[in-house]
């Protein structure tokens, strides 16, 4: 067996941070490595940029799909929601742009796509679901990466439902996710119903087996101690909701 230790700070990295209204980044939480996109201006997580280019080289998408956003600062998140206040109302802003702190793409796990046309709209890309967008949509999963804001969760997320923005959550959470239409805060709940002690929740992905279980662990505890087997590789993310997901291959 190898010994694990979850401290405070594991509760706000990885790729499973739920992020939004009811769960606010921490003001000290920032990505750790971002990288640009295809040597673009769009900034991303590097596991997730490199996973991304990885699916784009796959498809040979070229330039039929452009990055419109991905990572941002608080600061540019507060411009945004503000000038969209502006420019568009206060019903709108609520409805598609995340308030400051609150907007996932802080984190740098997700991104904003379009269908390379003119006009570019910032706010609502364009990006419908056949040709080459339902070429990534039927790829995303397997690469980790799942559609946030999916049609019909807005009373959940909320957020509208958004086609053209994008979350890496790795596998096999995307794989998941899908097969059980869940959002991220639906299956974050999911996880936490296989806790530390058991039973953990285990299935098969990709031809290949995994164990996933959740380690709750608060804002005020100094850390968590788990045993793990020794010859199993291992994947530990916070959830930014008063947890971590440790997940297996087995």
């Amino acid at each position: 067996m190898k010994t694990i230790t979850l401290t405070r700070q594991a509760l706000n990295r990885g790729s499973l941070l739920l992020v939004n209204a009811s769960h606010p980044l921490p003001e000290s939480v920032a990505p750790e490595r971002l990288t640009p996109f295809f040597g673009s201006g769009v900034l991303l997580e590097r596991r997730t940029s490199l996973v991304l280019e990885n699916l784009f080289e796959t498809l040979g998408l070229g330039a039929s799909l452009i990055p419109v956003s991905g990572y941002r600062t608080l600061n540019e998140q507060k411009q945004i929601y503000a000038s969209s206040l502006a420019e568009n109302g206060e019903e709108f802003t609520r409805k598609y742009v995340a308030l400051p702190d609150c907007s996932e793409h802080q984190t740098g796990l997700a991104i904003d796509l379009a269908l390379n046309q003119e006009p570019l709209d910032f706010i609502r890309p364009y990006f419908p679901r056949d040709g080459i967008c339902g070429r990534f949509r039927e790829k995303m999963i397997s690469y980790g990466f799942v559609e946030r804001y999916p049609e019909g969760k807005e009373d959940i997320t909320g957020i509208a439902a958004e086609p053209w923005h994008f979350r890496y959550v790795g596998l096999p959470h995307a794989a998941i996710m899908m097969l059980r239409g869940y959002c991220l805060e639906e299956y974050i709940d999911y996880l936490s119903l296989f806790p530390a002690e058991g039973p953990h929740l285990e299935i098969s992905v990709q031809n290949k087996n995994f164990e996933i279980f959740y380690q709750k662990l608060s804002e005020t505890d100094g850390s968590v101690t788990l045993e793990l087997p020794s010859s199993l590789p291992f994947q530990a993310s916070g959830t930014n909701a008063g947890g971590c997901v440790v997940t297996l291959w087995r």
